[in-house]
């Protein structure tokens, strides 16, 4: 009987996992795509803004700075897909601050259940972001908030993260 309830949490986990496997794979165009959260979308540049949309995401949290991108209106072409706009630009480990950390938290506070992605180039910035909520906002300890910035995309910036969560 032990082994039959094993087995059926077992199936019930890989179905689970095919499922959010799955869902991170309709998005395409997305480099670094990752399924965070049910709801929430981490990754790079996207591509093409319909591909978002296609998806079923309503939202679109853009960490670039205007500057990284001066030729593309990444907020008309969000609007234009029927999705709405957040910018909060993060440049660096500069702006890796408590302030920052709390906007993007009241933003997805604010979006609640619909579904988002937030992005930068590539998802690093992302999951820096996403370690220090997880450790200032979610009381997570260091190792759990690192395990999640790295699930959000975190990777070149990770000594400035760990060095802000030893402070």
């Amino acid at each position: 009987m032990q082994i039959h309830k094993f087995l059926s949490a077992l199936a019930l986990l890989l179905a689970i996992g095919a499922h959010l496997g799955a869902h991170a794979a309709e998005i395409k165009g997305v480099s670094n795509l990752n399924h965070s959260e049910p709801n929430i979308y981490t990754g790079g540049q996207p591509e093409s803004f319909s591909e978002v949309a296609d998806a079923g995401v309503k939202h679109v949290i853009n960490l670039r700075p205007a500057a990284e991108t001066p030729d593309i209106d990444e907020s008309a072409l969000v609007s234009e897909n029927g999705m709405t706009y957040h910018h909060l630009p993060i440049s660096g480990p500069g702006d890796l601050t408590r302030e920052n950390v709390e906007k993007l938290d009241s933003l997805l506070a604010e979006i609640g259940d619909e579904t988002v992605l937030v992005h930068c180039a590539s998802s690093n910035r992302v999951g820096a972001l996403a370690a220090l909520r997880a450790s200032w906002l979610q009381g997570k300890s260091d190792e759990d908030a690192l395990a999640v910035g790295n699930t959000w995309g975190l990777t070149k910036m990770q000594p400035a993260v760990e060095q802000l969560l030893n402070q």
